[in-house]
């Protein structure tokens, strides 16, 4: 995964493990945070994030025509500024990655999972503000 420093913009090459730790620039060596956004992702990164995250991952599936999903967007940001460092928050847009939606029988969008050592330990479908997001993150460590 690559991400941008925050403080001289050069991109850093961050493996999948370390998502929630705190690392340097390798550029300015300044601290680089861990991630605090949502991360979209496809197939290939979904499946390198949850079998290689030392913490759990929250996933949120959505699709850009569904107002429930936008309107749970601002909330699963502040679940991932809230969970910096102990869990990392992934996006998987349905439309474009059905077998994804498909291999977690998602049937209803927003619906939001929890993965731990890359085994689904928690889902729910429907809206959910960020404290109850938190919270199921914080049930299945």
């Amino acid at each position: 995964m690559n991400r941008r420093c925050p403080h001289c913009g050069k991109q850093n090459r961050i493996p999948p493990k370390h998502l929630a730790d705190v690392g340097r620039c390798g550029a300015c060596k300044q601290r680089l945070p861990p991630l605090d956004e949502p991360l979209e992702v496809d197939v290939l990164a979904f499946d390198d994030i949850t079998r290689n995250s030392r913490v759990p991952v929250l996933v949120d599936f959505w699709a850009p025509w569904c107002g429930p999903c936008k309107m749970a967007a601002p909330e699963v940001a502040a679940a991932a500024r809230n969970l910096a460092g102990t869990a990392v928050v992934l996006k998987v847009n349905s439309d474009d990655h059905p077998q994804l939606s498909a291999r977690f029988g998602v049937r209803s969008i927003p619906n939001f999972a929890v993965l731990v050592n890359g085994q689904l330990a928690w889902q729910q479908a429907g809206l959910l503000r960020h404290a109850e997001l938190e919270a199921a993150v914080k049930g299945a460590m």
